[in-house]
C-alpha cells in the first residue's frame, strides 16, 4: 500500500512543478506588462496625440476630435496605455512561453521551433506598422472625403482607439499566416503540394476574412486581404526548406 502510495506521489510531483513553473512564468510576464506600464501611462495623452495623428491629418479645418463620455479622458489614454505595455511585452512575453516549452522539445525541434516563435513577433510588429504607416492614411483620407455636405466630422477618442486597435490587431495576426503555414506544413498536417493546389480557396478565403476583421469598406479589406495572399505565398516559399516533423514511434 505504502509503495503504491509513492509511485502516486512521484507521479503527480512533475505536473505539480509544471504548474508552479507555470504560474511563476504568467506571474513574470505580468509583472513585465506592469512595469512597461508605468512609463508609459505617464506620457498617455502624447502617445494618444501619436496614435491619432493619421486621423487629425484630414479632419477638416475648424473640426477636431471630441469626447462624448465623461470619463473618456482619462480611461483612453490610460487603455492605450495598456494595450502598448503588452505589445511591447510581447517578446518577454514569448520568452517565457518558450522556457516553459523549450525542456519538452528535441534539439532539432528546437532548432525549427524557436526561429518560427522568432519571427512570429517581428511579423506581428510589422503588421502593425502596416496598418499604421499604410493603412490607415488611405482608409482615413477616403473617410474624411465622403461625408455628406453640412456634416462635421468629430470622432469620439474612444470609438477611435477602438478602431485602430482592433486594425492593429487584425493586420497583426494577419502577418502570422507564413508562420502559421510553415508550422502546418513542418508538423504534416498539410504539404507544400496541398496548399498549392487549394491556393484558389486561400485567396477567397483572405477576402472574407478580410470583410469580417476590418471596418466596412472596400479599401481597409482589400489592402487585408493583399497582403494575407502575398504572405501565404511567402510561407510556402519559405516551407520548401523546411523538413516535416519526424513523428516519433514507440
Amino acid at each position: 500500500m505504502s509503495t503504491q502510495s509513492s509511485q502516486t506521489e512521484e507521479e503527480g510531483q512533475p505536473l505539480i512543478e509544471h504548474l508552479v513553473e507555470l504560474r511563476n512564468r504568467i506571474l513574470h510576464s505580468l509583472t513585465a506588462v506592469v512595469i512597461i506600464f508605468v512609463p508609459l501611462f505617464f506620457f498617455a495623452n502624447d502617445l494618444y496625440t501619436f496614435i491619432s495623428k493619421p486621423l487629425r491629418e484630414f479632419l477638416p479645418e475648424g473640426t477636431s476630435m471630441i469626447a462624448t463620455e465623461v470619463a473618456s479622458p482619462f480611461l483612453t489614454p490610460f487603455k492605450l496605455s495598456l494595450v502598448l505595455s503588452l505589445f511591447a511585452a510581447m517578446p518577454y512575453i514569448l520568452h517565457q512561453i518558450w522556457g516553459f516549452v523549450a525542456p519538452g522539445l528535441y534539439s532539432n525541434e528546437k532548432r525549427v521551433a524557436f526561429p518560427l516563435l522568432l519571427s512570429s513577433i517581428l511579423l506581428f510588429y510589422a503588421g502593425i506598422a502596416f496598418a499604421f504607416f499604410v493603412v490607415f492614411p488611405l482608409v482615413f483620407a477616403f473617410f474624411t472625403s465622403v461625408a455628406p455636405d453640412g456634416v462635421a466630422i468629430m470622432t469620439d477618442i474612444n470609438r477611435y482607439l477602438d478602431f485602430v486597435l482592433k486594425l492593429f490587431f487584425a493586420f497583426g495576426l494577419a502577418f502570422e499566416i507564413p508562420i502559421a503555414t510553415m508550422l502546418l506544413i513542418w508538423t504534416g498536417a498539410t504539404s507544400v503540394e496541398n496548399l498549392k493546389r487549394k491556393r484558389p480557396y486561400v485567396i477567397i478565403g483572405c477576402f472574407i476574412i478580410g470583410m469580417i476583421l476590418t471596418p466596412p469598406d472596400v479599401i481597409s479589406q482589400i489592402l487585408l486581404a493583399i497582403p494575407m495572399w502575398v504572405l501565404f505565398e511567402l510561407g510556402i516559399i519559405f516551407s520548401a526548406v523546411i523538413r516535416p516533423r519526424e513523428k516519433k514511434t514507440d
